[in-house]
């Protein structure tokens, strides 16, 4: 495990030597139509 928690130390290190924004492509109606498919699934699930 500590293999893994410096592998990702490092790869955090690297990319905050070079950081690069984020940019959203996905449109907000296609994000809450998802989030209400998700909760319908969750209900769904929940019920049973």
């Amino acid at each position: 495990m500590p293999e893994l928690i410096e592998k990702i130390e490092d790869y955090i290190q690297i990319n905050n030597d070079n950081p690069k924004p984020f940019i959203w492509t996905a449109p907000a109606d296609s994000i809450l139509e998802k989030v209400a498919r998700g909760r319908v699934a969750l209900q769904t699930v929940k019920e049973n």
